[in-house]
């Protein structure tokens, strides 16, 4: 470089200093323990176990266990269902009234959807589908509603099945109609006792729309009942 006098200007510039290498001087690169094999392979471990452990706490908190209100609901009300089906299947075949035949056919068939979801319900939550138990013992003694024979709320007897298997006409319209309102009341308060005590939502909702059912049910059963000149029976 030529300066002002016509020299030439022999000075050269320092040299700037580099930035450190940091691999060079041994300093571990930014986020260098999360990039290593063995810390990412933790982090995975504990991810999933603590995945599986939240899992398992929150299946245990809701499914019901043997003794549960729900798994003793599902067991007594799928019984229950049974006894409704055998009468309106006994009314399907005998009766000459086509608004009975109609209803007990439709009964019937919504009664058996009701019960396989319920024993669906027993298989998930992996217990018993029968029990030792006494009927309705999932709920407070004082609750339990049971019949004269202990059985459960609204149940027919062996004789009232004897007398509706041998009816016929008006008589077996009339007498299946009132067994079955009294059958359907008890049901509604079975329906309500797990209301009560179940917090599983399925449940829950599940009971909530068959206590709407019966109770539209109860209001038809009355219609015809009074349409052909019967009266409901006493409760047990």
């Amino acid at each position: 470089m030529t300066d002002a006098d016509g020299g030439t200007d022999t000075a050269v510039a320092e040299p700037t200093a580099a930035e450190p290498d940091p691999a060079a001087a041994g300093a571990a690169p930014r986020g260098g323990w999360l990039r290593s094999t063995p810390a990412l392979a933790l982090l995975l471990v504990l991810g999933v176990l603590l995945g599986a452990g939240g899992l398992w706490l929150a299946t245990t908190l809701r499914t019901p266990g043997e003794h549960s209100a729900e798994a003793g609901f599902a067991r007594d009300m799928d019984n229950h269902h049974a006894q409704a089906i055998e009468m309106s299947l006994i009314a399907f075949r005998e009766t000459g009234d086509d608004e009975v035949r109609s209803f007990a056919v439709d009964m019937a068939m919504a009664q058996l959807t009701e019960t396989g979801m319920m024993q669906a319900w027993l298989r998930e939550w992996g217990v018993s589908p029968t029990s030792t138990d006494p009927p309705m013992s999932w709920m407070p003694p004082a609750e339990r509603h049971l019949t004269a024979d202990g059985q459960m709320p609204g149940m027919a007897s062996d004789a009232d099945l004897t007398r509706l298997r041998a009816a016929t006409g008006r008589e077996l319209d009339v007498l299946f109609l009132q067994l079955m309102i009294r059958h359907h009341l008890g049901g509604v308060h079975m329906l309500d006792g797990v209301l009560e005590r179940t917090d599983d939502a399925e449940v829950a909702r599940a009971a909530g729309t068959m206590r709407g059912v019966q109770d539209a049910e109860v209001k038809n059963l009355t219609r015809l009942l009074t349409r052909l000149g019967g009266t409901p029976l006493p409760a047990h």
